[in-house]
C-alpha cells in the first residue's frame, strides 16, 4: 500500500530516530487521522531496533503481558517476562546503552488509565538513562486533551518532550491522491465528504461513481461508515448530553452562539460552552472570529470542520425515520442529491479555496503574502442587514476578497462587477479581488481581479 503525502512530519520523525541520543516524542490527533500508520511507515524506514507496542484497553496485567510479548519478539529472546510495566520499560532502555532503539507506545492513554502514576515512571526512566541511552520514545494517542496535558506545567513529563506532532487531516489536495482517477469536480465532492481522514478516503472505488460510494459507504443499511461518527462521538463525549443535537444545529448551517443554543435545546449556556470547546479540541468543530473584528465573541461562528461527520448529521442522523423505510437510492434522490449538489458541496467548496490560498502563500506565490485569513463581518445600510464574507485576507496593504462558485456556468464579467458591487455597499473597502469558480470563466484577469478554476487548484504542485 502506497503511503500518501505527510512529507513534513516524516521528515521530523525520520530526524527524531536518526540521533544518536535518547530523545521523545508526542504524536497525537483525532481518530483515524493517520498517526499509526505515518509511526509504522518511518519504522520501516528506520536503521534500528525497534520496539512497536499499542496498548489495550484493559488491567495492567494484561498490558504487561502482551507487551512483554512484543519485546521478546523485538530482540529474538525466549519469552520473557516482567513484573510490571516499568520493569518492561526498563528493560528496553537497558537495551538502548549501545544501539539505537525505538520504543513507540500507541494508544498511550489506554495504558496511563490503569497504571498508576505511569507518567512519572516515564519520568524517572528518562531521567535515569539520559545520559547513556539512544533510545526514541515515541508515544501515540488520539485523546487529544490527555496527550496535550503531557506537556503542560504541571505534568511529570514536562520538559522532556523533544518533539509534539498533532496530526491535522490531510488538505484538498494531499487527500485527492487517495482517488486521481476521478474529475476535479469529483474531487471536491469527495472531499466534502470524506475529508482529508486517510481511513476514510482508502475505502473509496475508483471503479464507482461519488454516488455509488456514498451510498455503499454511509446511505445503505449496515454500511461501512454507518456508525463511524455516533461510535467517535460517544467514544469522546460519553458524559455529555445534547452533543448529537449540537451537531445536528450546526449541521443545518446555524453557526452562532445563540442559534446554535436555540436550536439544539441544550440545557444551559454553559453546558453548550463545554460541548463546542469538546468539540473543537477533538478537530471536529472549528471556531472562527472575524477578521476585522477578532476579539468580538459575539461575532464569533462555530462550523463542522470534518466532511463526514457534517454529511453525517446533515443527511443520516436528520432523516433516520425516512432512511429506514426507503430503500438507498431513492433516499439518497429524495433527502441527500439536490442539496448536496447545492448546499453541501459549495460551501465545502469555500473551505478548499481556503486551503489553495494558504498553499499558495506558504509556498510564496502570493505578492505580498497575507498575515490573516478568516471571514470579514459587514453592515449592508442599504439593505439594512448584516452578515459575513467567507474568504478574505488581509496583508500589508489591506483586504483581498475571495468568491467561491461552485456552478454548472462559467462565471461572467457581468456577475463579477455584481459581486465586487455588492462589497463595496458593506464598506469593505479591497484593493483587490479573487473568484474561483468550478466551471472557468468569461472574464479576464487583471491588476485588481484574479481568478481561479479548478484546473489552477489541481495543478499547484505539478
Amino acid at each position: 500500500m502506497t503511503f500518501i503525502a505527510r512529507t513534513e512530519e516524516q521528515q521530523k520523525l525520520n530526524r527524531l530516530f536518526r540521533a544518536p541520543k535518547q530523545n521523545a516524542a508526542l504524536v497525537f490527533g483525532r481518530r483515524r487521522v493517520g498517526k499509526s500508520e505515518l509511526i509504522l511507515h518511518c519504522l520501516k524506514h528506520a536503521e534500528a531496533k525497534s520496539v512497536y507496542y499499542e496498548c489495550r484497553q484493559t488491567t495492567e496485567e494484561s498490558n504487561v503481558k502482551n507487551l512483554s510479548e512484543v519485546i521478546s519478539s523485538a530482540f529474538g529472546l525466549p519469552r520473557l517476562a516482567f513484573a510490571d510495566i516499568e520493569e518492561a520499560l526498563r528493560f528496553v532502555f537497558d537495551q538502548s546503552h549501545n544501539d539505537k532503539v525505538i520504543l513507540v507506545i500507541d494508544e498511550y492513554p489506554y495504558l496511563r488509565d490503569v497504571v498508576s502514576g505511569m507518567d512519572s515512571i516515564l519520568q524517572a526512566l528518562l531521567d535515569t538513562y539520559r545520559d547513556h541511552s539512544q533510545l526514541s520514545l515515541v508515544l501515540c494517542g488520539s485523546y487529544v486533551n490527555v496527550m496535550k496535558s503531557l506537556f503542560s506545567q504541571e505534568n511529570p513529563l514536562y520538559g522532556r518532550i523533544d518533539l509534539k506532532l498533532n496530526l491535522q487531516p490531510m488538505d484538498y489536495l494531499d487527500s485527492a491522491q487517495f482517488y486521481t482517477n476521478f474529475s476535479n469536480e469529483d474531487k471536491i465532492r469527495l472531499y466534502s465528504v470524506f475529508g482529508g481522514i486517510p481511513y476514510y478516503n482508502r475505502l473509496i472505488d475508483p471503479r464507482e461513481s461519488v454516488r455509488e460510494n456514498i451510498i455503499r459507504l454511509i446511505v445503505e443499511p449496515d454500511a461501512r461508515l454507518e456508525d463511524e461518527i455516533p461510535s467517535y462521538l460517544l467514544s469522546e463525549i460519553s458524559k455529555i448530553g445534547n452533543a448529537h443535537e449540537v451537531f445536528g444545529a450546526l449541521a443545518e448551517g446555524y453557526s452562532r452562539y445563540r442559534d446554535i443554543l436555540d436550536q439544539s435545546h441544550v440545557s444551559s449556556g454553559a453546558t453548550l460552552v463545554n460541548i463546542l470547546n469538546k468539540l473543537i479540541d477533538m478537530q471536529v468543530v472549528r471556531k472562527q472570529v472575524p477578521i476585522n473584528d477578532p476579539k468580538n465573541r459575539k461575532k464569533a461562528t462555530y462550523r463542522i470542520s470534518d466532511g463526514l461527520s457534517s454529511f453525517f448529521y446533515r443527511y443520516i442522523f436528520r432523516y433516520l425515520s425516512q432512511r429506514s423505510v426507503l430503500d438507498p437510492e431513492t433516499f439518497y434522490d429524495r433527502f441527500i442529491d439536490d442539496d448536496f449538489e447545492h448546499r453541501h458541496v459549495p460551501h465545502a467548496f469555500e473551505e478548499v479555496c481556503r486551503q489553495y490560498l494558504i498553499r499558495k502563500n506558504r509556498a510564496g506565490d502570493i505578492d505580498p503574502p497575507f498575515n490573516t485569513i478568516g471571514t470579514y463581518w459587514y453592515d449592508d445600510p442599504l439593505a439594512k442587514a448584516s452578515g459575513e464574507f467567507d474568504v478574505v485576507t488581509e496583508d500589508p496593504y489591506g483586504y483581498v476578497f475571495y468568491e467561491a462558485k461552485f456552478r454548472s456556468t462559467p462565471v461572467t464579467e457581468k456577475m463579477i462587477k455584481q459581486e465586487i458591487e455588492q462589497v463595496k455597499r458593506t464598506g469593505l473597502s479591497c484593493y483587490r479581488y479573487g473568484f474561483f469558480s468550478r466551471a472557468g470563466f468569461d472574464a479576464e484577469e487583471n491588476d485588481r481581479l484574479v481568478l481561479i478554476d479548478l484546473k489552477d487548484m489541481y495543478q499547484l504542485e505539478e
